[in-house]
């Protein structure tokens, strides 16, 4: 437990010190954010709020976690290397989107095919490093069974090793992809998307500690209630620096914004997000802990489908929060009651995941 209360407190301070001279530093050189001329007419008072915020948290999670192994007095685990990583090259491609908005001075960053060229190669190698290093056990971070509260009958392998592997990248690919563009989408109002991470990376600690208390060990998972994860404790202290660092940075971020996370920082949680639910073998669990993420997502998607098979909308604007917006809501109250909305999501999905052990056991 020390471990985990390091790498939370690690994150934190270093979002809390650190987001305030990243600040400075972005003002000195002019790399603020730019704001698209269709959305509501209050976000234009945010043209020029500096972004790239994301850098910060992302090395706030990155140095709780090391604080946590040095604490631990051992390596990493696979299964943290393999998140963190994941995290961190998402963190990259989101910063050249970043980047590129701001020295072409428009609200368009990368080009969609660079976008999905970058997010496909680390995710394929994510998903095929997560299927190696097996332990002692013969477990490795992730496994082939398509993935509930615990692995279900689902397996991708039924058709042979081969095909079975093919068919985890093209899963784990749409996960990763999914929840990253899901972090994104929400991050259209101050606070909205870090609060909302915040409560599911917390949820996943929980997750964790409760996985390692009842680890299966070198039993089989049939025997008891037991979960069959590989590094339940390492997913508990990612998940815990990652929520230290979204509470740093909440601080400076929240309305109104003194910082944006910009795709750097949404592109690398909801890529984080995604890894931890494939390594504590908790995919469909994710859509409930990270419920907020997968409404707004939804609300894209009907969207656009309603208005391709119709010419019309459903919502005045989407994401979903901006609909409110532009209903009238004040900026601060969309927040407060998406976070309300993000809580209940994510204390739903705790609740779900300890009832099935108690049914199980």
């Amino acid at each position: 437990m020390i471990a985990i209360i390091v790498a939370a407190t690690v994150g934190l301070a270093v979002t809390l010190i650190g987001t305030p001279l990243f600040i400075r530093f972005l003002v000195k050189h002019q790399y603020g954010q730019f704001i698209r001329q269709d959305g509501p007419a209050s976000h234009l008072t945010k043209r020029g709020t500096p972004t790239m915020g994301g850098v910060v948290i992302i090395v706030a999670a990155v140095l709780g976690w090391l604080a946590a192994s040095v604490v631990m007095g051992r390596l990493p685990s696979a299964s943290a290397v393999l998140v963190m990583t994941l995290m961190v090259g998402l963190g990259v491609i989101g910063f050249l989107d970043d980047f590129t908005k701001i020295r072409k001075e428009r609200s368009l960053g990368l080009s969609a095919k660079w976008k999905v060229i970058g997010q496909g190669v680390i995710g394929i190698a994510f998903a095929f490093l997560a299927l190696q290093f097996s332990n002692a056990s013969g477990r490795s971070p992730a496994s082939m069974n398509v993935s509930f509260l615990r692995d279900t009958p689902i397996n991708l392998a039924y058709w042979g090793v081969g095909i079975g592997t093919v068919l985890f990248i093209l899963w784990a690919n749409f996960l990763i992809t999914a929840w990253s563009n899901a972090v994104n989408l929400t991050d259209g109002l101050d606070g909205l998307a870090t609060g909302a991470s915040l409560m599911s990376f917390g949820a996943y600690v929980l997750v964790g500690i409760w996985q390692m208390n009842q680890h299966c060990g070198e039993l089989s998972s049939a025997v008891s209630g037991c979960y069959d994860v590989r590094d339940p404790y390492d997913i508990a202290i990612v998940a815990a620096a990652i929520a230290g660092a979204c509470c740093g940075f909440l601080w400076w971020n929240a309305n109104p914004a003194k910082i944006f996370m910009g795709d750097t920082g949404a592109l690398a949680l909801g890529g984080a997000f995604a890894g931890i639910s494939i390594v504590s073998r908790t995919e469909i669990l994710a859509v409930i802990i990270g419920g907020l993420f997968f409404i707004i997502v939804l609300s894209d998607v009907i969207q656009i489908g309603f208005f391709k098979l119709t010419k019309r909308r459903v919502f005045k604007m989407a994401p979903l929060h901006h609909h409110f917006e532009l209903s009238g809501w004040t900026e601060t109250n969309i927040v407060v009651r998406f976070w309300l909305i993000a809580g209940l999501c994510a204390a739903l999905g705790l609740g779900i995941f300890y009832g099935q052990w108690v049914v199980s056991s």
